[in-house]
Order: structure tokens, then C-alpha cells, then sequence
């Protein structure tokens, strides 16, 4: 099973590798060519070049280290690792979420041991194309406080679902379910204010002219928002980012200061109005909606699956039994998989509603000059490829290409006038 698994990856592999750099996807088709949507209108050369070296690695690395995951958890249930891991949790306590917590932290901690040279280099790669201006010890600290947040979570979502699973064997699925509907409730209600503050420091935008601006486009889409926040992201990042997070009464706006730094008021008000449409449209309610339906039926698969699984392969897999601990790398594994097999429908969801927002915030700002270059600003902050390969788009894409989002706030009855903002890139550096 092992060699097969590894015959398979390395096949895998290798065809990715031909399809993101040797396939020729990408290009801008001939209609397009010279129009405002253009990288070669808007981008140096060397921006030109360094976006398509810098998209073609980060696709390569997206569509490999997901099955990498998949093939380490093959690997530890094959040799035993899990196994092992159980008996060493059990043979400390017999508290049973004590055992949980000593067997999760084993496990994480070899999965992030094992996936920490992947992360390293994404940092470094980031760091070299000019995106990342993040200092190497911030980088660790972000990832420790990453693991723990994540294991405190899985914690607790791991040791209700192994007590559901000893509970009822054939139902415990649907009462994880109905179990993950406060919990997902309660994460996105404390996210803005407990969660998020770990990583950064969120203050009340100083630029309080640009927040009544932003105020009254907030108070036009009914959003309760007394403040709009501001986070130092320029210590880590060059890219370009705004936001609406959070439910109910922890509601917040929040602008990267990278943002306010290099987009005009204008660009920024029609961004804020993008995301303000979210929040006029239910998007995040929608999407809270197709999020736990699509939890059901991933639980309820997954279910199916492990049971035969473990029946016909449960020797070799070291698995007696779905209730025992040790069969949690294999509920990772299919839970990883459903989640990757389904991206192209969750995303392609997603680009509907991002284009819903797209033409909200048209309507409201009636200003697709500012609409254009701020895309524009936004592509080349990010090296973003404007018209990515085919599978790029469908499996990694959750807002529309740079190429569908200019062409369409473009479309008007006066052509818009191409203004390279290759200018003002050199006063801004």
C-alpha cells in the first residue's frame, strides 16, 4: 500500500509539474490584449516577469503539498506511528481527555515537524519575490501561536467526536453535525476580537477624515460600525488587503495599512463598498449555510468510508476500531480529501458572490477608473497572475481573475482611459 501510495504521488507529481510550467495556460487571449485588463499595460517588465515565475511556483506548490499531507497520513497509520502514539498517550493517565490532549500534541506536533521545511520555504519564496517583509522570528512566532490555536480547537473538536463515535457508532456523524453549529457560530463571533488580535494590533483607523467616508457608506448598508479599524500588516506584507469580519455586535472593518499607504481614497472607498456588499448581500450568512451543509455531507461520507476502510484494511492500517484515537490521521486524511474534491464548487460559489460585491460596490461608488487601478494595484502587490491555467482557477480561486474583475468594472459606455500607474509606482518607491 505504501509503495503504491508513493508510485501514485510521484505520477501525480509529475504531471502537475507539467501543467503549471509547461502546459502554456495562462496566456491573455488576443481580445483582451492592450486593454486596461493587460499586465503589460499596468506592470514593468521585470513585475511582468517575476509574477510569472512567483504564480507558476505557488500553483505548483498548492496542487503537491496537499497530497504530500495525504501521503504522511498514509504513512503514519502504515508503520504504526498512530498506534504507537496511542499507547504512549494511555499509558500516562487514564483520564481520557488527557490522553486525548498527550496523543493529539504528538500527532501535530510531527505533522508540523514534517510540513515545516514546505512552510519554510513558502515564507522564503514570499520573501525573495518581495511580498513577505516579515522578519524570521515574527514568521516562528505567528506559526506558534498557529499551533497552538489550532491544536486548542482540534482539541476540543476531537475529543466530542471520539465520544460521539463511542456513543453511537453508526450516528455519530449527525450528532458531530448538529454539534458543529454553535461551535461555528461561536468561532466566527470571537474571531475579530480574541483570534485575530494574537497575530496583530488593531487600532482605530488615524485617518478619520477617510473613516466618516467610510462610516457613511457603512451607515448606507446598514452595518453597525462605530470605528474602522487599521492593522500593521507592513512589518509582514506588501500585498494589498480590506475586510468586514465578524457577527452581530463584533462586527468590524478593518484595512491593512499597506492598503492605505498605496491605494487613493477613492480606490480604497470602492474596495470598503466590495466589501460592504458582502454584508448587504447575506454572503457571510449564505456562506455559513453551505458551509455546515456541506460539513453534513462530508461527516456523513467520511463515516461511510472509514467504516470500510478500517473493515477491509484496518489490519494493515493498525486501525481495530473507528472509536479508537488512532484512527484520527485516517479521519484527516478523508475529511482533506473531501475538502479538496469539493473546492471547485465551494470556489466557484465564492467568485459568484465576490462578483455580486464587485457590482454592489459599482453602483454605490459609480467610479470604475478608481475600480481599475485599484485591481490593478492589487495584482501587482501580490504578483498576481491575471488570467491563471484552468485547474488554477477552479481549485485555488475564490474571487474571480484579476482579468474577469477589470474587464467587468470596465464596462462602460466611454472607454476607459489607460492611465499606467507604472508612474506613480515611482513616486510611491
Amino acid at each position: 500500500m505504501g509503495v503504491v501510495a508513493l508510485l501514485i504521488f510521484g505520477a501525480y507529481v509529475l504531471g502537475m509539474y507539467w501543467y503549471i510550467f509547461h502546459s502554456g495556460g495562462g496566456t491573455i487571449p488576443r481580445a483582451f490584449q492592450g486593454s486596461v485588463a493587460d499586465p503589460v499595460m499596468f506592470m514593468s517588465e521585470k513585475e511582468l516577469n517575476l509574477s510569472l515565475e512567483y504564480s507558476k511556483i505557488r500553483n505548483f506548490l498548492f496542487f503537491v503539498v496537499t497530497p504530500f499531507e495525504w501521503l504522511a497520513y498514509i504513512v503514519i497509520l502504515l508503520m504504526g506511528v498512530s498506534r504507537y502514539f496511542e499507547k504512549v498517550s494511555t499509558s500516562q493517565t487514564k483520564r481520557k481527555l488527557l490522553q486525548n490532549a498527550a496523543y493529539l500534541f504528538l500527532l501535530s506536533f510531527l505533522l508540523y515537524v514534517v510540513l515545516f521545511p514546505i512552510e519554510y520555504y513558502r515564507y522564503y519564496l514570499s520573501k525573495s519575490y518581495g511580498i513577505s517583509t516579515q522578519a524570521f522570528p515574527s514568521w516562528m512566532r505567528d506559526g506558534v501561536i498557529d499551533f497552538w490555536v489550532n491544536f486548542g480547537m482540534t482539541f476540543i473538536i476531537v475529543s466530542v467526536l471520539y465520544w460521539l463515535m463511542k456513543k453511537s457508532a453508526k450516528r455519530w456523524w449527525l450528532y458531530a453535525w448538529i454539534l458543529t453549529i454553535p461551535f461555528t457560530i461561536f468561532v466566527m463571533f470571537i474571531q475579530p476580537v480574541v483570534i485575530d488580535p494574537l497575530y496583530n494590533d488593531f487600532y482605530p483607523l488615524k485617518n478619520k477624515e477617510l473613516e466618516t467616508k467610510i462610516l457613511a457608506i457603512a451607515e448606507q448598508a446598514d452595518i453597525p460600525a462605530e470605528h474602522v479599524y487599521e492593522v500593521n500588516m507592513a512589518q509582514k506584507t506588501n500585498a494589498l488587503n480590506a475586510y468586514v469580519t465578524g457577527i452581530g455586535s463584533n462586527s468590524r472593518i478593518v484595512l491593512w495599512d499597506t492598503t492605505l499607504n498605496r491605494l487613493t481614497d477613492n480606490e480604497i472607498l470602492f474596495i470598503m463598498a466590495h466589501e460592504m456588499g458582502h454584508y448587504v448581500e447575506k454572503h457571510i450568512y449564505f456562506g455559513i449555510a453551505g458551509y455546515l451543509l456541506m460539513t453534513l455531507v462530508g461527516l456523513w461520507i467520511t463515516a461511510k468510508i472509514m467504516r470500510w476502510v478500517i473493515a477491509r484494511y484496518g489490519h494493515a492500517l493498525k486501525i481495530t476500531k473507528i472509536s479508537d484515537i488512532n484512527s484520527l490521521p485516517l479521519f484527516l486524511l478523508i475529511t482533506s480529501f473531501l475538502l479538496f474534491a469539493s473546492s471547485p464548487l465551494s470556489n466557484f460559489i465564492s467568485r459568484y458572490q465576490e462578483t455580486r460585491a464587485d457590482q454592489y460596490a459599482i453602483s454605490m461608488m459609480d467610479d470604475r477608473q478608481a475600480a481599475v487601478t485599484a485591481f490593478q494595484k492589487l495584482t501587482i502587490s501580490g504578483l498576481s497572475e491575471v488570467n491563471p491555467p484552468l485547474l488554477v482557477k477552479w481549485f485555488r480561486y475564490t474571487h474571480p481573475t484579476m482579468l474577469d474583475r477589470i474587464m467587468k468594472v470596465a464596462e462602460t459606455e466611454e472607454p476607459i482611459k489607460e492611465k499606467p500607474i507604472k508612474e506613480e509606482q515611482k513616486k510611491t518607491r
